[in-house]
């Protein structure tokens, strides 16, 4: 074994090195000038060049960050099998399969595939809605999903065959007591039941190709198509996972009612609140955060991950503990989530910004707060006439999302 090969695996590739090199110099950097900025207010001597010179590094710092998130990324993306093989054992019904489906997106062919479908009494044989893609190219589609969508990478994810996921859940448990080896047991009450329901959503992207894409035999369709949704299925999925109504799309888990912590109770998302409104605390603002994770019950902890937007990150960037050591630290080696207080940073675009009453930051264990169902299947309608000389690829899949642990994830309140 080389030097190069330990080095790769110890620390990824060198591009990855060197982007978590320049990632640490950054941070680095950033300490420095914003000791220089809390150095200038105590002696009342604010200078905008030092701020200025704050953003831009606090924005080299998002950047790096963003840089290594896709190279590693990049690095366990699992490649697609190609026209001579798979990446994963197949059987001869898989393989057939995903030659009927070549040949109805290479030329609109749909005997072979509608034939297979109806054969396997398949939930998704419509054919008028499309056929099924390949359970390989669903997979992958799946995992990259998982790796671009920040909330499904944490979340809880389940798949089903039904439009619908119920879930049963015992809202006082049951109930349980200590009693002699031969004493007489009395009879406990039966726990008090409720259920929650999950509907899956459809949620559809329309790449569009060229004639002479689809006749080139050295393009991998299954890998081409996968690529031209995952952004999109990501970014919708991204979105809906956190702002969500529920009307036609999941619902996000900032869309439930809220209460103060300390009046919680079950359907409601607990609140910490700042103490001042659109803003952290002006004196200890570290405080709130502290507050914020012990709001959230020990058992939930130990997988418990801090969510927010970029903006909000940057002003927290800046807070130092009582120590003087800094509350957010980068990374310890390349692939890994920066880290706020001893627990993973979770970036998402779509948490609001600081603002009066914003829930801004969101902590807790999302894995068992928070479920993603899945319906199995993704499928493709092939339409060659609405836009010639395009073909289009109407490609939709079946999500649906919810809070299913009510006690799992708290919120701190920027509000007095």
């Amino acid at each position: 074994m080389t030097d190069a090969t330990l080095e790769t695996k110890a620390g990824g590739s060198a591009d990855e090195r060197l982007a978590f090199d320049e990632l640490n110099e950054a941070f680095a950097a950033f300490k420095d000038t914003n000791d220089e900025r809390i150095a200038a207010l105590e002696r009342r001597s604010a200078d905008a060049l030092i701020d200025d010179k704050l953003e831009r590094l606090s924005q080299v710092i998002d950047n790096q960050q963003q840089k290594l998130d896709e190279l590693a990324l990049k690095a366990v993306r699992p490649p697609l099998g190609s026209e001579r093989g798979t990446t994963t054992q197949t059987t001869a019904a898989a393989l057939q399969h995903k030659s009927a489906f070549h040949s109805y997106v290479r030329g609109g062919e749909t005997q072979a595939l509608r034939g297979l479908e109806e054969k396997a009494l398949s939930v998704g044989s419509d054919p008028d809605g499309g056929y099924l893609v390949p359970e390989e190219t669903e997979a992958t589609v799946n995992r990259a999903l998982k790796d671009i969508s920040p909330i499904r990478s944490i979340a809880g994810i389940r798949q089903v065959s039904a439009s619908v996921y119920k879930r049963p859940f015992a809202i006082t448990g049951p109930e349980t007591g200590w009693v002699g080896e031969t004493a007489a047991r009395s009879q406990t009450n039966s726990p008090t039941l409720a259920e929650l329901s999950f509907p899956t959503m459809e949620l559809y992207a329309m790449p569009a190709a060229t004639q002479s894409l689809l006749d080139d035999s050295a393009v991998n369709i299954d890998e081409w198509l996968a690529e031209e949704v995952r952004i999109a299925f990501a970014e919708q999925e991204g979105t809906a996972f956190v702002t969500g109504d529920g009307v036609n799309k999941p619902k996000g888990f900032l869309d439930y009612t809220t209460v103060d912590n300390a009046s919680w109770t079950w359907g409601n998302v607990g609140t910490v609140s700042t103490g001042s409104a659109g803003a952290f605390p002006a004196s200890d603002p570290s405080d709130v955060l502290i507050d914020l994770i012990y709001a959230v019950r020990s058992g939930y902890r130990a997988n418990a991950h801090f969510v927010l937007n970029r903006s909000t990150q940057a002003e927290i960037r800046k807070m130092k503990d009582a120590d003087g050591t800094y509350l957010w630290q980068p990374a310890t080696r390349p692939g890994e989530a920066s880290t706020l207080m001893g627990f993973p940073v979770v970036e998402s675009e779509d948490m609001p910004d600081v603002a009066a009453d914003s829930l801004s930051v969101a902590f807790g264990d999302f894995r068992r707060g928070y479920l993603i169902v899945d319906r199995v299947g993704i499928r493709v309608l092939r339409d060659p006439y609405s836009a010639k000389p395009y073909v289009l690829f109407y490609t939709t899949k079946r999500v649906g999302g919810g809070i299913q642990d009510f006690d799992a994830i708290k919120f701190l309140k920027f509000a007095a």
